[in-house]
């Protein structure tokens, strides 16, 4: 250098005691669904009817090999019902059966309408000891049943990992998907004790409020984008679980790296979920909640514990009649996205997708209160008593 240097700065000592550390402030720009879309490219693909959305994988730890379509319905007892199941195995997408029910419901519907689709299905547990008694006694019942869901929404806790160690030994050759985090460092060391597919979202979902209620998270997209690269690197599949507002958000997360994408609000309020259905004004809903907020505690665990604050909020869908038509529209856009960089199968979406940054979405003149001739859809069983 021909200019001389600065003076060399340090900090004045603490005082009293050593030096303290400053809070570390990452100045990347993080993303989510809404900062992106994706970049058009030229395309041979005649027809989305010609785009596979089939995808086989085989698992670094269970070994285990699995081949349908990555859409997985969210393990909230709302959404993740034996119902939803029977609906969405047509499609060859997965449901994360929540954790609610009996051991004696789980062998009645296993005998009889969930027979032939347990293969589309993951058998959901916490990390308490409680939580592993069930599942133990629900795997020896239901043998047929080869993938678990841990879930918890603290994924990095030491003893969530310890629990997915304690579960890969005790079943070796089941398939375990396991979160939620949002970072490499902690999707890798859940990969190296024992999980196959990392859930990743912390915050984005439509009824949580882990952001409101402590501060913590990360941007879903950028969130997908890291967390894959790991995974990937070391056999691992993500799933990428929240954020998603519309189809367009599932595109971007295949594009970003997402082997699955989760799905909880986007499939709430139909004939196939659970929930209350409640009439207002002459129109339907159906209540949706988090499992963290104060509704889910005080029916499953008698209330919101005195240590803790409800991270989950509770809202009214408006009715939205059989799930079948919101699958096929989500599963539609995927294809349609697929068509619009070339990739001929689903797993080509990654390597050609591109994003580029934006300031605006969506052309919001219209909106859906606004369509033409809305129509109106009432429950079956109002329909059933008007006839």
């Amino acid at each position: 250098f021909d200019f001389p240097l600065p003076p060399r700065r340090t900090r004045p000592p603490a005082s009293p005691g050593p030096l303290t550390a400053m809070p570390f402030v990452d100045t990347e720009v993080k993303l989510d669904f809404k900062d992106v879309l994706i970049r058009p490219k030229r395309s041979f693909i005649a027809s989305r009817s010609q785009v596979s959305l089939d995808r086989t994988f085989t698992f670094p730890n269970s070994k285990q090999e699995w081949s349908g379509v990555p859409l997985i319905a969210a393990n909230m007892d709302t959404i993740g019902t034996f119902s939803v199941a029977e609906v969405l195995a047509k499609r060859k997408c997965i449901t994360a059966i929540h954790k609610h029910y009996t051991i004696a419901e789980w062998k009645a519907w296993a005998a009889g309408k969930g027979h032939d689709i347990l293969k589309y299905v993951a058998v959901s547990t916490g990390i308490l000891q409680k939580d592993i008694d069930k599942l133990a006694d629900l795997l020896k019942e239901v043998p047929e049943v080869k993938m678990i869901c841990i879930d918890v929404a603290n994924g990095y806790s030491e003893a969530f990992v310890q629990c997915i160690r304690d579960v890969r030994k005790r079943w070796p050759d089941v398939t375990i998907m396991a979160g939620n985090v949002v970072t490499k460092e902690m999707t890798e060391e859940l990969i190296f004790s024992g999980a196959d597919i990392i859930k990743v979202g912390i915050g984005p979902g439509s009824v949580c409020t882990t952001r409101k209620q402590t501060g913590v998270g990360y941007p879903q997209l950028s969130a997908v984008l890291e967390c894959a690269d790991a995974a990937h690197g070391l056999g691992g599949r993500i799933v990428s679980d929240g954020g998603c507002t519309c189809p367009g958000d599932l595109c971007k997360a295949f594009g970003g790296g997402a082997d699955f994408v989760m799905l909880g609000g986007m499939l709430a309020g139909h004939d196939e979920c659970g929930g209350e259905i409640v009439e207002e004004n002459g129109s339907f809903f159906k209540i949706f909640y988090g499992m963290s907020s104060d509704t889910a505690m005080k029916k499953h665990a008698g209330g919101v514990a005195e240590y803790r604050s409800s991270e989950g909020k509770t809202v009214k869908v408006p009715y939205r009649g059989p799930i079948e038509e919101t699958i096929r529209d989500c599963l539609g856009g995927v294809r349609s996205a697929c068509t619009y960089v070339g990739a001929s199968e689903l797993k080509e979406m990654e390597r050609r997708t591109t994003f580029i940054r934006v300031t605006q979405q969506l052309n919001t003149v219209f909106t859906d209160s606004t369509k033409v001739n809305p129509v109106k859809v009432e429950p079956p069983a109002k329909r059933a008593k008007a006839a």
